[in-house]
């Protein structure tokens, strides 16, 4: 893989993660609803799910990714729709207790969404074919594709969790955390079910 193309591979995986999308709404309500330490989780989730595509994309399984990508959209968005129950459900003296509990389900929440998110299906099997040539790919050039991706995704991503939690410490009593568990359940309840609207 050349500079330049790794360049240009960085600058298309950073405008991709910047513009809003449900992965994005997911990291800022997880983030909004525990904290930014559990947003963290739900974007190495993210990222996970990233990694997952990369190594598909490079070694020809492609059409892997592109069968099942139904079955994962449909896996996310019932997994969202079932937190984002949950979180219209939680009282707020409760709230502790389900942060101390929740890491797996934020790490699910975001390897979910990436699995299911139809952009990061497009772009792995599509795209990365336009950086670098797929039927000569060395170990080295994988390396780059995954460090290139975990600083452009991750980074744009804990950018989001940051921000989000800065708004978060605003609110401090417990009608507003409730307010905060309401929103951040409707946000992820809609965007399951914008996922599926979607397929």
């Amino acid at each position: 893989m050349t500079l330049s193309s790794t360049v240009a591979l960085f600058g298309a995986m950073f405008v991709l993660a910047i513009i809003p999308s449900p992965s994005v709404f997911v990291v800022v309500a997880r983030t909004i609803e525990s904290g930014f330490i559990h947003g963290l989780v739900t974007v190495l989730g993210i990222i996970a799910g990233d990694l997952i595509f990369i190594i598909l994309a490079l070694y020809g399984l492609g059409f892997i990714a592109e069968t099942m990508s139904s079955l994962f959209i449909y896996l996310g968005s019932a997994y969202l729709i079932w937190l984002g129950i949950g979180l219209w459900r939680t009282k707020s003296v409760e709230i502790q207790e389900i942060k101390a509990l929740s890491w797996s389900s934020h790490f699910l929440c975001g390897l979910f969404m990436t699995l299911g998110d139809p952009k990061a299906i497009l772009f792995y099997i599509s795209f990365l074919p336009a950086f670098l040539d797929l039927s000569n790919v060395s170990v080295f050039d994988t390396g780059i594709v995954i460090v290139v991706a975990t600083l452009a995704v991750g980074g744009t991503k804990l950018g989001y969790a940051y921000m989000a939690n800065k708004s978060r410490l605003l609110f401090e009593s417990s009608r507003a955390k409730k307010g905060i568990n309401m929103t951040a359940g409707a946000v992820m309840i809609g965007t399951g079910l914008f996922l599926i609207a979607k397929i």
